[in-house]
């Protein structure tokens, strides 16, 4: 017997060091092949590497050293990085096919199934993209009946703030329910109070689940899929939360089955159930109950997440430019007459608040590694050839701090958005939303949301950091927020209009 087991354990370490010699032997030959980087561990690849992840803070050294193309990897598997505006402009515009694909993302796959609007299939991906960017324009996405409902919802949001009567306070979730109320209309057909239980935990299950996805333990998730699954920890209760979630998506989803009126649909899930029903008689099939579940999932977490914290930023970064917001409440104050709120046909005469709002976003220092690409075939690229199916990660942070592209990058200066006249002016580099094929679909709402919100609060507060500054620069405060979930408590001073 111990001569079996004593055999048996043999066996099992070859096998065991026969994985790992073929995994480091299948590493080293696609090494050879891609552009240079990092020296990766067996196994692990930079994963533990502190001077290579997270890429926000370590590309522009590893760009003086290997150049703006190189590779890092996650585990055994690599990532090809570009960086600066001209080699990602080239990637994502002038070879938008080769690099539109969509790599597996398991931490994301495991909630979506790989089903809605990141689906890795490219007939079905187009199918559904193409439909969610008409229905959203059809509801009103760029237009006054879009800009109406956020309004609404700003001076829902103003009535509470004023409540405060000047304490500090904690905005992160009277924004977020803003933020995710204006897209609740248009996709769920409802808004919700903010007070409303369900509404508040998922909101919170949205946030921590990007978080995870930005985090070393989602990196580690979506390295080891099959072995983190077996391990307790954080992971399992976000992926149980946005179960959950999903649950709630499909049981309004069967509602809306129950009282659709085909001759006047509510949202966006009655337009999908819709076509649905239009579709049922092909052999197409991108338009299912799941297709549906998910697209919700995605719009409201990326509608919901993104767009609160680019309003939260905003906020941080006035408190400390307090020059920058009184300059912008003048601007409003002079265009803006009587008691009504700042309308998107305002903005062409407020280019400082347009350039503040534009520049804001690019000095959002926000992770670009989460919503990697892939190339859909063997693609010759600035002399290397990637294999189909290389992941690609596109550096947005390094285009929006390219020093090549901008006068002072590393400032805040919404003078980058005015030219010699003081006039709002436009700029190839500014790509916030990405670009090309796999662009965000909900720029325009996007945009719009924070050029409203954001003009909407400063005309009728000023805000400060409450207490005594701690004279921490804009970057470390919103990075700890980030990586902690702790905003800075501020005040919000009524303004004598």
């Amino acid at each position: 017997m111990v001569e079996v087991a004593a055999g048996a354990g043999v066996l099992v370490l070859v096998f065991i060091v026969s994985i790992l010699f073929y995994t480091t032997l299948k590493m080293y030959q696609k090494q050879g092949q891609l552009p240079p980087g990092p020296t990766p561990w067996l196994f692990l690849g930079n994963l533990l590497q502190k001077d290579v992840l997270p890429l926000r803070l370590s590309y522009e050294k590893l760009v003086k050293k290997y150049g703006p193309m190189f590779t890092v990897w996650v585990g055994p598997n690599p990532m090809v990085v570009l960086c600066g505006y001209e080699v990602v402009k080239e990637a994502l515009v002038d070879h938008a096919e080769e690099f539109g694909g969509r790599p597996t993302v398991h931490s994301n796959d495991l909630v979506t199934k790989g089903l809605g609007l990141i689906s890795k299939n490219d007939k079905k991906w187009r199918a559904l993209r193409r439909f969610t960017l008409a229905t959203l324009r059809d509801f009103g996405m760029g237009k006054k009946r879009m800009s109406e409902k956020v309004q609404e919802e700003a001076d829902i949001l103003m009535e509470k703030l004023g409540a405060m009567k000047g304490q500090a306070f904690d905005p992160t979730n009277s924004f977020s329910s803003s933020v995710s109320n204006v897209l609740c209309s248009v996709v769920l057909g409802t808004r919700f109070d903010y007070k409303d239980q369900t509404f508040v935990e998922f909101i919170h299950t949205m946030i921590n689940y990007v978080q995870f996805f930005e985090s070393f333990l989602g990196m580690l998730y979506g390295t080891l899929p099959k072995i983190m699954s077996y391990l307790p920890g954080h992971h399992k209760k976000v992926m149980s939360d946005c179960e959950k979630l999903c649950d709630f998506i499909h049981k309004t989803v069967e509602s809306h089955k129950t009282t659709l009126d085909p001759q006047n649909p509510r949202d966006y899930i009655d337009c999908f159930l819709l076509r649905s029903d239009k579709e049922q008689s092909s052999t197409v099939d991108e338009f299912t109950t799941e297709d549906l579940v998910m697209s919700v999932f995605n719009l409201a977490v990326a509608g919901t997440v993104s767009t609160s914290q680019m309003l939260l930023y905003s906020i941080l970064v006035m408190t400390k430019y307090p020059d920058v917001q009184a300059k912008v409440q003048q601007e409003i104050d002079e265009v803006v007459s009587g008691n009504r709120f700042p309308s998107m046909e305002d903005r062409v005469k407020m280019p400082y608040t347009n350039a503040v709002v534009h520049e804001i976003l690019r000095y959002q220092t926000g992770s670009s590694e989460s919503f990697p690409r892939a190339v859909t075939q063997h693609t010759k690229f600035r002399g290397y050839i990637l294999p189909q199916s290389t992941v690609v990660v596109p550096m947005l942070l390094s285009v929006l701090f390219d020093p090549l592209q901008w006068e002072t990058p590393e400032k805040f200066n919404p003078g980058h958005f005015l030219d010699e006249k003081g006039m709002f002016r436009k700029r190839d580099a500014y790509i916030p939303f990405s670009a090309g094929k796999r662009a965000c679909p909900g720029e325009a709402l996007a945009r719009m949301e924070l050029f409203l919100f954001f003009s909407i609060l400063l005309q009728k507060f000023t805000f400060q950091e409450a207490g005594v500054s701690d004279g921490r620069h804009v970057h470390s405060v919103w990075n700890e927020f980030r990586q902690k979930g702790v905003y800075p408590p501020i005040q919000a001073i009524k303004r004598q209009i």
